[in-house]
């Protein structure tokens, strides 16, 4: 225990080993998701489903791993959800073989260790301007939540209006309101861990009403496949454009997800990130690592945030969660359950979005500038379903409307960059 204690500084942090497993399990069930969800989205494009989940299990607990024991931040990292959306379309439109294409990503993760190296990502963070960290943390969080209540049932598409309000007779939609609200109830009254706790008492629900049917619970873990890519057929086919997409998108998406991250649990130091490298270098790793065993690129995980409102402050939380996802290969059956029960994840999904609006109390909303490029992130990222996207639409507008306000000497020259960068990759090759 001293040596844990020593390790992951839960004095200095304020935490303690309690706060840091609840927060730990709670961050892994509200991504457990992933090893479903990323398994099937890639094998419908014929990558092996036991390949991927083995591949998926490996760059998570790799990536978390990292981030646990160089930057101590309870932040967990696994294949990022919509880049294997743009993996698979890129295989089933464009005609390559996943080996291929699992070369692309395999070389944007090399350059993308190569950047974290560097001061280029750290540069980053620090030269992004306050609205706009302020702003990718709000879209992040209604991003999350809008994704609760999609998957729950909650709001349903609607051909006249985009969405609508669900159906409250749907068994699954009844279970998420009734495990909201039992969520809410706890966090008023200050019950520590409540939103683990809230998920517990979901599941017994769920249970009992039989809407949570476990076929079996353990299983042998599959054999991973290593290597299963073709390099030179990147070449051959001149995909150079796919590497700069995967590149850019998961860049970018990671970093903006680190920020919200780092800014709802308070790390932000400054407008600095302490530890930035190491922890940017973790999702390098993980993408790097995760294209070696069949996977596509991975990312820091917005999830992470409700391990935070659970407590979470130190890499013992990731630690737990990397821990959670070794142990999850024989455990396919349990966590394929839970995983496909959407009302016992969205709850959390939902209030920790609504954390994550702190923030817009801090923008400046009567100067223009600064408070349109905050709006238009907000706006595009539950909107557009993207992260990415939600950041290349504030690396746009920002640096435009500080120049034609006379105020472009005062950002930083590597927003006028990625903000051209940006500009050219919609016009010409966007991700989503």
């Amino acid at each position: 225990m001293y040596v844990v204690n020593k390790l992951f500084k839960l004095k200095q942090n304020n935490t303690n080993y309690r706060t840091e497993v609840i927060a730990g399990l709670t961050t892994f069930l509200t991504m457990a998701y992933i090893l479903v969800v990323n398994p099937a989205i890639l094998s419908s494009v014929g990558v092996p489903f036991e390949q991927v989940f083995m591949a998926t299990v490996i760059s998570a607990v790799v990536g978390t791993l990292f981030m646990a024991f160089f930057s101590n931040y309870p932040i967990a990292i696994a294949p990022g959800m919509g880049m294997n959306a743009y993996f698979a379309s890129v295989v089933a439109s464009q005609g390559y073989s996943y080996q291929v294409i699992f070369g692309t990503v395999f070389i944007a993760g090399i350059i993308f260790m190569l950047l974290s190296l560097t001061k280029l990502r750290e540069t980053l963070i620090e030269a992004i301007p306050a609205s706009l960290k302020f702003g990718i943390t709000s879209g992040i969080g209604l991003f999350i939540a809008f994704l609760g209540l999609k998957s729950s049932g909650i709001v349903v598409p609607n051909k006249n209006t985009m969405v609508a309000f669900g159906d409250l007779h749907q068994p699954m939609t009844l279970l998420t309101l009734a495990g909201l609200f039992i969520t809410l109830i706890l966090m008023a009254r200050n019950v520590k861990g409540a939103l683990f706790v809230g998920m517990i008492i979901t599941g017994i629900i769920a249970f009992f009403t039989g809407q949570l049917n476990f076929e079996g619970v353990a299983s042998a873990p599959p054999a991973p496949v290593f290597f299963d890519m073709d390099i030179g057929g990147v070449f051959a086919n001149s995909l150079y454009t796919v590497v700069f997409a995967f590149l850019l998108v998961t860049i970018f998406d990671t970093t903006g997800t680190l920020i919200g991250v780092a800014e709802q649990a308070g790390f932000m130091k400054e407008g600095k990130l302490p530890r930035a490298k190491s922890a940017l270098l973790a999702d390098a790793t993980a993408t790097t690592v995760g294209s070696m065993f069949g996977t596509s690129p991975s990312t820091a995980y917005i999830e992470s945030t409700s391990g935070v409102t659970a407590g979470g402050r130190t890499g013992l939380t990731s630690l737990i969660v990397a821990l959670l996802f070794a142990l999850s290969v024989f455990f396919s059956p349990l966590i394929g359950a839970i995983a496909n029960l959407p009302a016992m994840t969205a709850p959390v999904l939902i209030i920790v979005g609504s954390f994550m609006m702190e923030g817009l109390a801090r923008i400046n909303w009567k100067t223009f500038d600064e408070a349109f490029p905050a709006f238009a992130i907000i706006l595009t990222m539950p909107l557009t379903s993207s992260i990415a996207t939600g950041i290349s639409i504030g690396f746009i507008t920002y640096p435009l409307l500080k120049l034609v306000s006379g105020k472009g000497k005062d950002v930083h020259w590597i927003l006028y960059l990625f903000g051209i960068i940006f500009v050219l990759q919609m016009a010409f090759f966007p991700a989503h």
